[in-house]
């Protein structure tokens, strides 16, 4: 029994083949939102929200829309470790950004929220560049089995019956022009 042994060999690639196409170099829209923990004080909210934009700026992004951070109670307890301390939060500031960047930048931002000991949690996904904030609605109880209001005749005038055969005389009338 013979064992062959197979080398494979791999060429540099010349500069007409190694061309990046547009859309990878190409900046692309993401959104952040973040939680910050509930221990800023109201006037260094702003100051910390500035410090994020200017984070996200440091690493060639563009701010497109954003939000101050505003303060909400959370639906669960979080609980984020800092200097092997844990801390524990019911309320937090949450506030988001919608930026453009390069895709490659995105990981290196993605490290530094990491480190910071003021963001509970953040979150940054890819979206669209547009408006994407959708209008509150007003759906009331039980809206799709309601019947709508039937115009209701007011007192003192007489109600006429519906005479079925005027009415086809009419329908006909209609139908045949």
């Amino acid at each position: 029994m013979t064992t062959k042994t197979v080398f494979a060999t791999m060429k540099s690639m010349s500069d007409e083949e190694n061309i990046v196409t547009g859309e990878e170099t190409e900046a692309r829209v993401y959104e952040l939102s973040y939680l910050l923990v509930p221990t800023i004080s109201e006037e260094n909210v702003g100051a910390t929200f500035t410090n994020l934009k200017e984070l996200v700026s440091s690493f060639g992004g563009a701010s497109i829309s954003d939000e101050i951070p505003r303060m909400t109670e959370l639906a669960y307890t979080m609980q984020k470790t800092v200097a092997n301390t844990r801390s524990k939060f019911n309320n937090a500031y949450f506030g988001w950004m919608k930026f453009s960047m390069n895709r490659e930048k995105v990981l290196e931002l993605k490290k530094k929220l990491d480190l910071r000991p003021d963001v509970i949690r953040f979150l940054i996904l890819k979206t669209v560049k547009e408006n994407t904030i959708a209008a509150k609605r007003y759906v009331g109880r039980d809206s799709a089995y309601r019947k709508p209001n039937a115009d209701k005749p007011k007192e003192g005038e007489e109600v006429v019956p519906i005479n079925k055969e005027e009415i086809d005389k009419e329908i006909d009338a209609m139908v045949a022009v």
